[in-house]
């Protein structure tokens, strides 16, 4: 099966509505792709460190257990929209099974990596920092 991955520009801004319907798994697969990118750059820009110690430094934060570490900083910051995306989420089946993480650690990854991905496709990058450089209180779901 051939898809033409070229159909949409790169950074194509979705309607809310049309991301809210994206099952919950998929925005997390978009969000685990955007704070990627965020931390590896962050730490590009602000180090002078070589690859194998980015690799390391980007690893402890895009984990699932620095992702759940993340969520309990930003809990209460989140908005209803962005509370209902978290929790469909972290309750969806998922396809795979963390290695390195217990399970609650797991689904609340997921539930974190979908709010990314769902405010990634809607545009919402300022958002998206705020969320990923929060020090928040330590409520935890």
């Amino acid at each position: 099966m051939c898809y033409n991955l070229f159909m949409v520009r790169f950074n194509e801004i979705m309607s809310a509505e049309r991301a809210k319907n994206l099952n919950a798994v998929v925005l997390a697969f978009v969000g685990d792709a955007v704070q990627s990118l965020y931390v590896r750059e962050s730490l590009v820009f602000s180090s002078d460190f070589k690859t194998g110690m980015l690799q390391k430094l980007a690893s402890m934060q895009v984990s699932a257990k620095g992702q759940a570490k993340q969520y309990a900083k930003i809990s209460d910051l989140l908005t209803e929209a962005e509370r209902e995306i978290f929790m469909r989420a972290r309750n969806a089946k998922k396809p795979t099974k963390s290695k390195n993480a217990d399970v609650a650690e797991y689904n609340i990854s997921t539930g974190f990596e979908a709010v990314l991905g769902f405010l990634y496709l809607t545009g919402q990058y300022e958002r998206i920092a705020e969320l990923l450089t929060a020090e928040g209180g330590q409520n935890e779901d």
